[in-house]
């Protein structure tokens, strides 16, 4: 009887994974390993107390601001985001471009990723020569932001945060676990313990990702618990959003940290947001054409629009940062 059951059962799995099954299959392995970029020659690897990050200091006579930035759903360390330490460095802030998923000793899948890995980053940078403790932020873009927000929330002394195609809500975690099959885990944990997470409800259409997240955010009257608490930071906080955003809808998230943050006395905010810009709208200034043709027809908007979004943020970026840190 015993042998019956198992040859049916490995029957039954060998049928799931040749049919729709094996779709489910792909979706639950692993992803690919995430690039992790050399940090080249103004820059150091820092592999230490549990952290894997680009290091791009600011040497000089006294100590200045510096900034813990986070890439988003890509993982690694990836070009994007180090072409943005770079500018951030030759504009006066030291940064850590800090991986938190998807490399080498971090989980494979955007789930249950410990805060602590956040706050071990910022104790790192408050600990170096050229950093003034006392000058501090946080920039991250999509689950970035997500995270951004989160720390910035629960770890003490931070001065400001810059967040590209925000999150107003913690979502469940990034697998096919969740996806396919409902709510299993979290995107992060804190000493442990999974957050309260909202759920992806509903399916994609062939051109966006955005329904299922506008339709988790329905859940939202009787799902509090999921909100992150942005009037718990006082320091101020700028946005950047794209209308046309077919990843997530960061100007509606945006919209509801604004509005949050007005109605319990919170931090001071300001939003860019832009009509015919998409998921790519926060980030250095684009170059490479085929680059921002493959950003457009990834995360929405017009290849245009996307480059007008960033060439008009980011020197508006460091100059709030420079307001607010120098």
């Amino acid at each position: 009887m015993k042998r019956r059951w198992k040859i049916a059962l490995w029957a039954v799995g060998v049928l799931t994974v040749a049919g729709t099954g094996g779709f489910l299959f792909l979706l639950l392995s692993p992803p690919k390993p995430a690039p992790v970029l050399d940090p080249g020659p103004t820059g150091q690897r820092i592999e230490a107390d549990g952290i894997l990050a680009n290091y791009f200091p600011v040497k000089g006579a006294s100590r200045g601001p510096a900034i813990l930035l986070l890439g988003g759903s890509e993982g690694g360390i990836g070009k994007d985001v180090e072409e943005q330490a770079l500018l951030l460095q030759r504009a006066g802030f030291s940064t850590l471009h800090l991986a938190y998923h998807n490399a080498p000793g971090k989980s494979p899948k955007l789930v249950n990723i410990p805060l602590e890995d956040f706050y071990r980053g910022l104790d790192w940078l408050k600990r170096q020569p050229e950093v003034d403790a006392g000058r501090l932020a946080v920039m991250g873009y999509s689950k970035g932001a997500e995270a951004a927000l989160l720390v910035a929330t629960r770890y003490p002394g931070i001065r400001t945060l810059v967040l590209g195609m925000p999150s107003s809500v913690v979502w469940d975690g990034m697998s096919g676990e969740n996806y396919m099959l409902g709510s299993f885990s979290s995107s992060w944990s804190e000493k442990g313990k999974p957050l309260p997470s909202l759920e992806y409800k509903g399916r994609t259409d062939p051109e966006s990702l955005v329904p299922v997240f506008v339709n988790g955010l329905k859940l939202l009257p009787s799902r509090q618990e999921t909100l992150i608490p942005v009037e718990r930071f006082k320091g101020r906080i700028l946005m950047v959003c794209g209308e046309k955003d077919t990843v997530w809808p960061g100007c509606m998230m945006a919209d509801q940290i604004s509005k949050r943050a007005r109605a319990k006395s919170g931090p001071e905010i300001a939003l860019l947001r832009y009509a015919d810009g998409g998921h790519g709208v926060m980030g250095a200034p684009f170059t490479d054409p085929v680059k921002l043709s493959r950003w457009a027809r990834f995360s929405g908007g017009s290849a245009k629009g996307n480059a007008d979004a960033r060439r008009d943020s980011w020197p508006k970026i460091i100059a709030f940062l420079n307001a607010e840190l120098k």
